[in-house]
């Protein structure tokens, strides 16, 4: 019986954690000076409305800038930092941290 219940119990923890998995780069992002952008599977809507294709996985997000956007021509790499967060590399190194916002997605 008690091997039984410590079963359980792990079995319980697991399910309870398993929600903690469910975050996923997907959605609208926001910076602190009023840029925004919006993922959807392999695609993202840049701050300046392009729609260009990337590579995708549920935590993370790749695409080259497309022209005539700053730096364009280079890659930039996105990473979920948990559920509210994704910090933003360009290929200069320059970082920044965006939060999960409300837009209106179209």
């Amino acid at each position: 019986m008690k091997r039984y219940l410590k079963h359980l119990g792990i079995a319980t923890l697991t399910l309870i954690a398993a929600p903690a998995l469910a975050d996923s780069i997907d959605g609208d992002w926001c910076f602190n000076d009023g840029r925004n952008f919006t993922i959807k599977g392999s695609e993202i809507v840049t701050p300046t409305g392009k729609h260009v294709k990337g590579d995708y996985s549920r935590h993370s997000f790749d695409y080259v800038v497309p022209t005539p956007e700053p730096d364009a021509g280079t890659k930039v790499r996105m990473m979920l930092m948990g559920e509210f967060a994704v910090q933003v590399v360009a290929a200069s190194g320059k970082s920044e941290t965006w939060r999960r916002c409300e837009l209106k997605s179209s």
